[in-house]
């Protein structure tokens, strides 16, 4: 492989050009007769014995190009981007230009990082709030912990209320037909969560178990579904069951069930305890963030949208990867919400612009600062990860390289250079 030019054609898009020598692609070729030729019958020859030259006679010289093109270009293009000193923040426009026994030239158009220049990151001024827990916070934690606790209990002598989950059959119909995706049965829905479209929820409060009845919505203007946009639609519903939750009592029993402790004053002393130490983290980590807001308002670059893009998609995956740890997918989701994938990507619009531009700016802190991490450093985030995730630390060690991993603690020492020199408001 050889780069034979590599030129700036706009702002982040760079333009390489590649070669391939004739012996690579000589080689390449006949590792793909090699790989496909079991599969290929020529007339008088036996299934997969057929020479090469036969079946380039008989089906076209460039009858193993592809193949061969497909093989050679990972690391060709690698290699390239290593010489071109670029780091690609998307898939690059590939071009072939030439291809055969002389060898294979291409072009290959690619957004890259751009040049991005920080300063003032050092003795930063913020506030930091102070980390208290008064007796009412104890009180809604608590409530918050029997909330957890409490049990659904059958309701039979009242009409469904907000609070209580209704389990229902429903099907959904449009000008009299059943619409596609309109249908569930045993369903529970907790009544006030605005889990279903509007309107839907607050027709069910009122009725009895075992009622049959029927409501009226209208489906909001941005749903996913295009012809059910704002139109009115009749649910046939059967009301099967009302469960309510059943709050513990505060007493000694509720702190055994709920800790160690056989007395709710020792549990309550525990509690506050536990309450203070997650304050404390959290006004470090809002004070962490001010100065991060701070790093990149003096951060100037000209973010290429597609590293944007990438990020939400990111962001995308991992909602949906948390969905189906719950027995959910994405496209039921955007169906209950009435949203469309393009209106759910733009809810993370804000933070994926955020997350590109700290990423940004430490990965610039580190290269200023000459970060490096050490050997114990690594020691420390490898038994970290270890914890997290109940594992050996030689374990992580195996699945994540020291060299996958010194980027992400260099980027944490750049964090923690800033919050060390930076000044407290009093």
């Amino acid at each position: 492989m050889s780069l034979t030019s590599s030129k700036k054609v706009e702002t982040n898009t760079y333009e390489l050009e590649v070669a391939v020598s004739a012996e690579d692609f000589a080689a390449a070729v006949e590792k793909a007769y090699q790989k496909n030729k079991k599969q290929i019958s020529i007339p008088g020859f036996r299934k997969g014995k057929a020479p090469k030259h036969m079946i380039e006679r008989m089906y076209g010289e460039g009858f193993f190009y592809e193949d061969a093109v497909n093989a050679l270009y990972p690391q060709a293009y690698n290699e390239a981007i290593a010489e071109a000193k670029i780091t690609p923040v998307n898939q690059a426009d590939v071009e072939i230009l030439s291809v055969g026994k002389e060898g294979i030239t291409f072009k290959a158009t690619v957004v890259v990082k751009p040049e991005v220049e920080v300063s003032g990151y050092k003795g930063i001024e913020a506030e930091k709030k102070a980390a208290e827990v008064t007796d009412e916070d104890l009180s809604k934690e608590l409530d918050r912990i029997r909330e957890r606790n409490a049990r659904l209990v059958d309701v039979d002598d009242r009409p469904a209320q907000n609070g209580d989950q209704a389990v229902i059959d429903f099907e959904g119909f449009l000008d009299g037909e059943a619409f596609e995706g309109g249908k569930g049965e045993k369903f529970p829905l907790n009544l006030g969560s605005n889990q279903f479209i509007p309107g839907f929820e607050e027709q069910v409060v009122g009725h009895q178990v075992g009622e049959e009845f029927e409501i009226k919505v209208i489906f909001p203007e941005n749903y996913h579904a295009e012809e059910l946009r704002n139109q009115e639609t009749a649910f046939k519903i059967k009301l099967h069951e009302i469960k309510t939750k059943e709050l513990p009592e505060l007493d000694d029993e509720f702190a055994k069930d709920v800790s160690e402790f056989d007395t709710l004053e020792e549990y309550k002393v525990d509690l506050k305890a536990k309450m203070l130490e997650r304050a404390e983290h959290t006004a470090n980590d809002e004070f962490e963030g001010k100065l991060i807001d701070a790093v990149i308002a003096n951060l100037k670059a000209e973010i290429p949208p597609v590293m944007y893009e990438n990020s939400i998609t990111e962001m995308v995956r991992d909602f949906e990867y948390r969905l189906q740890s719950q027995g959910l997918n994405l496209e039921t989701y955007l169906q209950y919400t009435g949203m469309t994938m393009e209106g759910f990507r733009k809810t993370f619009a804000e933070q994926a612009e955020k997350q590109v531009k700290i990423h940004l700016a430490l990965e610039k802190i580190v290269e200023l600062e000459n970060i490096e991490p050490t050997e114990e450093k690594l020691n420390e985030r490898y038994e970290q990860l270890a914890k997290a995730y109940n594992m050996e630390v030689e374990q992580v060690k195996k699945l994540v390289p020291a060299d996958g991993l010194k980027q992400d603690v260099a980027v944490q020492m750049a964090i923690d250079l800033i919050r060390d020199t930076a000044v407290v408001k009093q």
